[in-house]
């Protein structure tokens, strides 16, 4: 992976077949080229043996060599609850949010929902220089200005999880849209009068030469904003890592990319997207959640999670335990848990099937007309059949009842909206810091709603155990999280369209609600939710920025001992290390050191630079607000900066000392610059302990 020459004679093509046919050492290399990159960086995917690899990689002007590997797919009133009101309620700028495309690195799209409609659009941005392939029946327009995809078939999402993320990011306003009913509203993206173009890099798996001839694809295109809801369970280095290699050529050119954290929370150091030029998104509850409630036969009502549409009018049904339901009594105990092979669907068929575990399919394909389980998760699914999911003490208030009856009943209700006026809460699927690349940049960078989003859904994609197919679903994860960010940085952009993708997420970053550590542990930490909640209307005017430019990476790059190859490999650019920076000196609107030992005295330093993009003629002081009990002393010089003039620079050092270290939290702090006006906050994080990659298991 490098650099394209600049040569009017080189075709990129010609070169990559040439070295096959070196190595190879055949006459023929047929099938033996795979994918060639030639628009945006230079580089090809080619089927080899070992030998062949190792020749590759010692051929002069070969940057890297690494294995093909597959990722994983990570997947309205979250925008009312940011503060994006619908229509006038909300300050846009609607020349510039038409001339903004978001690429979306997904499985594709549904073209014909009604969110993704050009009623009322021009034509396409004249920046635009992409193409509509998405295949036989594939139909662009004004809104979905441009298709790809990277595998036989076509551009359509299968699954549902690309028209899901696409419309969370950009999606069209549509008025009275609902799953059966459930979260009745208006649909809508964070910057519904901009333009989508879908790159289908899922066809049922993702590997990495897909999501790169996406960033190849795109960056030519002329995409503002990539959203990749996409990622892998295991930590590779940036040198290996497809989306952190494409995330970063696309930063060259003045495009940001937004990742989803992952769904391995809430382990520590479950987190895999870590690159400091990405801004990677955890997800968290808004103000809104589905319930299904179950009333016993005694008219005790409980209530459980679920996204359940079937509406069994409040009728009761016989309840039966799958410990009650056992083929035989030597497997009463593996019913308990309604394994499917223990179960008796003779005695389960017409009747509720209470389980110790969520297992709905079991309870459909046994024909249950309903099913109760133990579920301590803290997001609702949708299931083919009724279902609620109660927790621990409710749980075993059924099972109480069972015991108290001789003829149990109950019924499960159709789900029902919930709002309520809570601070956000990080979800346990989300995945969690601290970052095991570099441990001095603190990961996430933000966290936005990724709890029970409704939003479209492909007709390719049931939600339930057959072939009824929805226009809307409701889904959960780091999936729905990353387009709502990618949809604030787009949002930013129509404001400040020169901006880099540094400033972007500087403003994103420290304009965000601060949150606090819900539970004890490192889990519930800034390494939960990193700056905190994105806030969508107070990033378009932070009043000063951290920018990071290229150079800045490649010194940043350096100082973590890459030698020039290995930053090569990342950038495609030829680099000589001439000048290093240390990892937790890199200009992050964060500041993060990871320290060895505990009970030490320590002392340290973070060197920073804010760029002034609020008002000329203004001063800000700093203020620092100690968190979860640490007993930090941090130290800002100067703690005053004047602005005169915009865009105008100023450097200040944060010393952080302090005798101990807690040994289950980190030690935090924010530090904010206010003038008054503006609130710039930056989490500071100082921790230690020995962290490695959870399990996939």
């Amino acid at each position: 992976m490098g650099s394209l020459p600049s040569r009017a004679d080189y075709t990129p093509m010609s070169h990559h077949m040439n070295i096959l046919q070196e190595v190879a050492r055949e006459s023929s290399i047929e099938g033996r080229l795979v994918r060639s990159y030639k628009r945006s960086f230079n580089g090809f995917v080619a089927r080899l043996t070992e030998s062949e690899r190792e020749r590759v990689a010692d051929m002069e002007g070969v940057v890297s060599v690494f294995p093909n590997k597959k990722l994983k797919l990570q997947t309205t009133a979250s925008w009312d609850f940011m503060g994006l009101k619908e229509g006038k309620g909300t300050k846009r700028n609607p020349s510039v949010e038409s001339d903004t495309i978001i690429g979306v690195f997904d499985g594709g799209i549904w073209p014909e929902s009604e969110s993704f409609s050009d009623k009322g659009f021009g034509p396409p941005p004249k920046k635009w220089k992409g193409i509509c392939a998405g295949g036989k029946n594939f139909t662009c327009n004004n809104k979905l200005i441009g298709a790809r995809h990277y595998s036989p078939g076509d551009a359509r999402d299968s699954t549902g999880h690309g028209t899901h993320t696409a419309s969370i990011a950009a999606g069209n306003a549509v008025a009275n849209t609902s799953f059966f009913g459930i979260g009745n509203g208006t649909v809508r993206g964070a910057v519904p009068a901009s333009r989508i173009a879908v790159y289908r890099v899922c066809a049922g798996e993702c590997r990495d030469d897909a999501i790169l001839s996406a960033f190849d694809d795109a960056i030519s295109d002329g995409v503002d904003i990539i959203t990749i809801s996409i990622g892998d369970i295991n930590v590779y280095p940036f040198e290996k890592d497809p989306i952190a290699i494409g995330a970063f050529h696309a930063m060259s050119k003045g495009i940001l990319t937004v990742n989803a954290a992952g769904n391995t929370g809430p382990d520590t150091a479950s987190i895999t997207s870590l690159a400091p030029w990405l801004l990677t998104v955890a997800a968290s509850t808004a103000n809104r959640e589905f319930v299904s409630k179950v009333v016993l036969g005694d008219g005790k009502t409980l209530v459980g999670k679920s996204v359940n549409g079937f509406d069994l009018k409040g009728k009761k049904f016989p309840l039966v335990y799958g410990k009650s339901a056992a083929l035989s009594l030597s497997q009463a105990k593996c019913a308990e848990d309604c394994t499917p092979e223990c179960l008796d669907a003779s005695l389960v068929k017409g009747k509720i099937l209470v389980c110790n575990r969520f297992l709905p399919y079991v309870a459909y394909t046994k024909r249950a007309v309903a099913a109760i389980f133990e579920d301590g998760s803290d997001w609702a699914q949708i299931n083919g059949l009724p279902v609620s999911g109660l927790q621990k003490d409710d749980f075993e208030s059924v099972l109480s009842y069972f015991k108290s009856e001789k003829s149990p009943e109950a019924a499960v209700l159709k789900s029902e909206s919930i709002f309520y006026q809570t601070a956000p809460k990080i979800l346990s699927f989300s995945s969690r810091g601290p970052n095991i690349i570099v441990a001095d940049i603190l990961k996430p960078d933000i966290t936005a709603p990724g709890l029970e989003i409704l939003a479209a859904n492909s007709l390719r994609a049931s939600p339930f155990y057959d072939t009824a197919y929805v226009k809307y679903s409701v889904e959960s994860g780091t999936s729905m999280s990353c387009p709502h960010a990618a949809g604030v940085a787009a949002y930013v952009k129509t404001f400040h369209p020169q901006w880099s993708p540094s400033m972007i997420k500087s403003a994103i970053m420290t304009t965000a609600w601060s949150m606090n550590a819900s539970q004890s542990g490192y889990a519930s930490t800034e390494f939960a939710y990193g700056a905190g909640h994105v806030d969508p209307i107070a990033a378009t005017n932070p009043g000063l920025v951290y920018e990071i430019t290229k150079t800045d990476y490649f010194a940043f790059l350096c100082g973590m001992n890459y030698n020039k190859t290995t930053v090569k490999l990342i950038s495609g650019e030829a680099v000589t290390c001439s000048e290093k920076i240390s990892p937790r000196n890199l200009n992050y609107p964060s500041m993060s050191a990871k320290l060895s030992g505990s009970n030490i005295s320590f002392i340290v330093t973070f060197n920073r630079t804010v760029t002034n993009v609020g008002t000329p003629n203004s001063t800000y002081k700093s203020k620092v607000v100690l968190n979860h009990g640490s007993k930090l002393n941090v130290k800002v010089s100067p703690s005053v900066l004047s602005m005169k003039s915009m865009n105008e620079k100023q450097s200040f050092t944060v010393t952080v000392s302090a005798s101990e270290l807690h040994s289950e939290l980190p030690s935090s702090a924010n530090l904010i610059w206010s003038d008054g006006t503006h609130n710039v906050r930056s989490p500071i994080v100082v921790y230690t302990g020995d962290f490695s990659q959870p399990s996939s298991s």
